[in-house]
């Protein structure tokens, strides 16, 4: 952090409409960054998945494959198991795309916000991370 010179400071008067643009801001900033938090979760979660499909396209059509629903293992046929990785990876791809269309329109809101208030205030606000 770095202290702002006097001639960097601003004279400006922060009215309560500016007041609720800033709190407005620092909740949609907030919001997006459990949002990333969630979509980083999710996008590993994906990976594992991913990489659980490659593994199973070596395994034997015959031996059953030890499958984790919740915090028990059932044994399901490979290609029962297949089908349910097919589907949670499909469920995960959609979810992402949710997280990454709510990141993009509350950073739209947010760029909205940043303008109006690095017009009135200048160097005095920062609202970069």
């Amino acid at each position: 952090m770095k202290m702002l010179e006097q001639e960097e400071e601003a004279d400006t008067e922060v009215t309560w409409e500016d007041q609720q643009n800033i709190n407005a801001f620092s909740r949609l900033h907030m919001r997006v960054q459990d949002l990333e938090a969630l979509y980083e979760e999710k996008k590993k979660e994906k990976e594992y998945l991913d990489d659980l499909s490659s593994e199973l396209e070596l395994a034997d059509e015959d031996e059953p494959v030890k499958y984790r629903i919740g915090d028990a293992f059932v044994s399901l046929s490979l290609p029962a198991c297949q089908e349910r990785l097919k589907n949670e990876q499909k469920t995960l791809t959609e979810e992402l795309e949710g997280y990454s269309t709510k990141i993009d329109s509350l950073a739209e809101d947010m760029n909205k916000l940043k303008v109006l208030l690095y017009k009135k205030f200048g160097n005095s606000i920062n609202l970069e991370r």
